[in-house]
């Protein structure tokens, strides 16, 4: 059976980062066959110095991972990849220096949601926090206490040198006919969630509600255009006031890096 859905992504760096003069320290990495379709979003701790290297390494390495695994067995095995990330980890922080929890703290502290859609079967699965929503319905993951969600990492340390949340991945299992949509994304999506319906920066247009990423085919048919709408809704703007006669100056709605990837069925599956 052929597998028909398609793929839309984007990513911009929150407008507190962009305050500070940081970089995005979110990442994505996709694949579409007509096999499999294979999302993840990975979202690096915030006050760690460079976690964009963990992130960007974690999306690319998890999404290889599953691919590896799906082309010799039809059954995830979700502990063997978390095993198989950790042992790459393992020798690439080894080969960083030899304070291995000094390197991981500062380089490759990162969340992970993800999907993957075979021929039959669907699973969400995350590592930490993000947004993760099935046919418009929100999935439960995160947030957590003094905002200190688990870290794959975290499997490389003492037990007793992090806070004590599950660090296996959390699954759910769907059939695939029951899919219309996914989206998954960092935790900046929630601000982007609670966006809807305020004035875009600078206009009178609002912002739409998230189910746009899902049903507009825009999305689809232009791989830019969900950056194009983030970087819109996150733009600071300076109107002037003339009755006032000063300059009014709109920030961005998004504080955080904003990052989604929506699947959907394609329209052209009966």
């Amino acid at each position: 059976m052929q597998l028909r859905f398609e793929i839309a992504a984007g990513s911009i760096v929150g407008q507190e980062h962009v305050r500070l003069g940081r970089n995005n320290q979110d990442a994505f990495c996709i694949f579409l066959s007509d096999q499999m379709a294979i999302a993840v979003v990975c979202d690096g701790c915030g006050s760690a110095g460079q976690s964009e290297m963990g992130a960007q390494w974690g999306a690319r390495s998890m999404v290889a991972a599953i691919g590896r695994q799906l082309r010799v067995q039809d059954q995830l095995d979700w502990e063997l990849l978390r095993q198989d990330l950790l042992h790459q980890l393992l020798k690439i922080a080894q080969g960083m220096g030899d304070n291995l929890s000094q390197i991981l703290a500062q380089y490759f502290l990162f969340t992970i949601v993800g999907a993957v859609i075979t021929p039959g079967k669907a699973n969400l699965f995350w590592l930490g926090d993000g947004v993760v929503m099935v046919n418009g319905q929100p999935q439960s993951c995160g947030p957590f206490s003094q905002n200190a969600p688990p870290y794959l990492a975290y499997g490389l340390l003492p037990p007793e040198q992090f806070i004590d949340w599950p660090l296996t991945f959390q699954v759910q299992h769907f059939r695939q006919e029951e899919i219309e949509s996914i989206l998954i994304g960092s935790d900046g999506v929630i601000d982007l969630i609670q966006a809807a319906e305020k004035p875009l920066p600078g206009g009178t247009a609002v912002v739409q509600p998230i189910s746009q990423f899902w049903q507009d085919d825009c999305y689809f048919q232009n791989p830019d255009a969900v950056r194009r709408c983030l970087s819109l809704i996150n733009r600071s703007a300076i109107k002037p006031d003339w009755s006032k006669q000063q300059l009014i100056r709109t920030k961005g709605l998004l504080p955080d890096d904003t990052t989604l990837v929506v699947l959907r069925k394609s329209a052209t599956v009966s």
